[in-house]
């Protein structure tokens, strides 16, 4: 009689072989799970990681050669790594996941923040050639990022991570028809304390670019407390901005920009800089799509005025 190992490893054989018949190939889709209910992605994934570690017997590795097995983690690393980001978007709603996040075993928080590093090296590269040198910011690799976007176009924010996680928190809340909290450990969502997050940005509202400020002033209707709290860390202080001063920066960007390039298809990473100060100009043009019927007419016809495009 087989031991539990070996059942797992005849049915996980069967599976690719009748994956192999099926497809005539075996680049199985993480996620992929045979019509028996078999995980065959992640088993595949499994065997191929196990054969990098020395931990599969030759038999094994025979057996699989036999049917097809592809060995090079490059040939299918973007693809797994896809399939793993959508299925734990599916579960949280978002593409923000944190470093050690998991998707059925897949390392999916390293992998996103993998991408992240290699999409803003490609967005910040000083000339095409430059961007030869590394396969990981290829043309490919930007038709690939896409599907990324697809799934969640605040993947890849300017600034942290965990900012644009509780931000989108916030926002879902919002959204929902409930208040944001006054205090901390009234609302934990995800892990996130969120009323405790809120309190902070308004606390240190100088210490955040102006787009966040926008985000927080216009999407969440939050506003800097009356008296700054003191930052031991910070430098130099921003001079706090009405909302209409934050909007008509960003316009003045937008206004540049769209001189500049002849279009306001500004990409969602891109920072516009006027006069010395940076403005994240892909987010304020992509939010202000979203949420075109949320905005003033007259903010409407601004952006339209310069080659706003809303679809």
């Amino acid at each position: 009689m087989l031991k539990p190992e070996g059942e797992y490893w005849r049915r996980g054989l069967q599976a690719a072989l009748a994956y192999h018949s099926d497809h005539g190939h075996l680049r199985v889709p993480y996620g992929h799970t045979a019509p028996d209910g078999f995980p065959l992605g992640v088993w595949i994934s499994a065997q191929r990681r196990a054969h990098r570690q020395g931990n599969l017997a030759e038999d094994r590795v025979q057996q699989l050669d036999e049917v097809g097995m592809i060995w090079s983690r490059y040939s299918v690393a973007f693809d797994e790594g896809l399939a793993a980001a959508r299925g734990w978007a599916a579960e949280h709603g978002h593409l923000l996941a944190p470093h050690e996040a998991t998707w059925q075993d897949y390392p999916v928080g390293v992998w996103l923040k993998n991408q992240r590093t290699a999409a803003r090296r490609a967005h910040n590269a000083e000339a095409p050639e430059q961007q030869a040198d590394r396969p990981v910011a290829s043309s490919v690799s930007a038709e690939r990022w896409q599907e990324l976007d697809d799934i969640d176009p605040s993947w890849c924010p300017s600034w942290p991570v965990a900012w644009q996680r509780c931000f989108h928190l916030a926002r879902t809340h919002l959204s929902d028809g409930r208040p944001l909290p006054e205090e901390s450990g009234l609302l934990l969502i995800q892990g996130e304390d969120i009323g405790h997050w809120a309190q902070a940005q308004r606390a240190e509202w100088n210490t955040l670019v102006p787009a966040q400020q926008w985000l927080l002033a216009e999407v969440l209707g939050l506003e800097p407390h009356e008296e700054p709290v003191p930052v031991s860390a910070r430098t130099t202080a921003t001079p706090r901005r009405s909302r209409a001063e934050m909007w008509a920066a960003n316009l003045t960007a937008a206004r540049q920009y769209a001189h500049r390039e002849g279009h306001l298809n500004v990409p969602r990473p891109h920072i516009e800089t006027v006069d010395g100060t940076d403005h994240a100009l892909g987010v304020f043009i992509a939010n202000s799509r979203a949420r075109r019927t949320n905005l003033a007419l007259e903010r409407v016809e601004e952006l339209t005025t310069i080659g706003m495009r809303w679809s």
